[in-house]
């Protein structure tokens, strides 16, 4: 029997299932490279480099284009309420760096290059908040110091509008806003420009696959180290008991920092004090409803 004929037999006597996965089999698939499974791996590191272009150290205010970031975040779709939309207007357009709401939608953050530049007093220290959430704890703070300035980086226009209704109320002068990833923007600033760098209640990605995700990583916090001055802070907070472990063992492991609560008889460093000038947010209240613990964590750049 002819190839030809033994192919008409086949499609007669078989359902439709079977004829489309016989031609999958017939259809030639693509080779697998190893870039391919490379870039496939779980543990793929914070950046996938082209060995012939890997950046020298000295490289620390930009990364060759051959690089792949990593986000940290994902920008959902959320909600935009009424004093959220009422912020992203014009009323309240002074608090936002970028011009306009195109800008805003797109999280273009060209040309930001230096956040001190965007107050009338910039030798006064500067506390930059990555992921903001609502912004309700950063105008709190934001208001209860007022001879410090503010910068706060967020992904969710309803948080950005809300933040800046909130301040607009309060009629603050010590806050500023940007759309946009937290990790390439201060790969644009100059070294040494900030003083004190919050994240509180990050995305603690639970799943494994999703840990290369985790904002504290060796990788990014050297991005944070940079533009750290020496003495600066940072501080975390997270409700992950998981994530908490994880950030104080990447830290010990930097050079770069110590621990402001020093460490413990097995070299571990110590986790702070829940510090009173943190506001309560909207996570940690969730997290505290849901039985689970806080942790704060606070290094300094020596």
């Amino acid at each position: 029997m002819g190839f030809s004929l033994i192919i008409a037999e086949f499609y007669h006597n078989h359902p439709l299932s079977h004829q489309l996965r016989f031609l999958q089999m017939m259809t030639p698939q693509p080779t697998q490279t190893s870039q391919t499974v490379d870039a496939a791996k779980p543990d793929a590191p914070l950046l996938s480099p082209n060995p012939s272009t890997t950046p020298q150290p000295s490289d620390e205010n930009s990364l060759s284009p051959h690089y792949r970031a990593i986000q940290t975040f994902m920008k959902r779709k959320t909600h935009v309420g009424k004093k959220a939309e009422a912020g992203l207007q014009s009323d309240f357009a002074h608090f936002f760096v970028q011009p306009n709401l195109d800008a805003i939608q797109a999280m273009d953050i060209g040309g930001i290059t230096n956040l001190r530049e965007l107050f009338s007093n910039p030798d006064a220290p500067l506390t930059f908040e990555i992921g903001f959430g609502m912004g309700t704890s950063l105008v709190e703070m934001a208001k209860n110091e007022p001879t410090r300035n503010f910068v706060g980086i967020e992904v969710h226009e309803a948080g950005l509008g809300n933040c800046a209704f909130l301040a607009g109320e309060l009629g603050l002068n010590n806050l500023k806003l940007i759309s946009g990833d937290a990790i390439a923007l201060m790969q644009q600033l100059p070294a040494a420009h900030i003083d004190t760098l919050q994240l509180y209640f990050p995305d603690p990605w639970q799943k494994k696959r999703h840990y290369k995700r985790r904002f504290v990583s060796a990788d990014r916090m050297k991005v944070v180290e940079r533009v750290l001055k020496k003495g600066g802070i940072f501080h975390a907070a997270t409700d992950w008991e998981h994530y908490a472990h994880w950030m104080i063992e990447v830290m010990d492991s930097l050079t770069a920092f110590e621990n402001v609560e020093g460490k413990n008889s097995e070299g571990i460093g110590n986790f702070l004090p829940r510090p009173d000038f943190r506001p309560l947010t909207k996570f940690e209240k969730r997290g505290l409803e849901e039985g689970r613990a806080i942790y704060d964590i606070m290094y300094r750049k020596v």
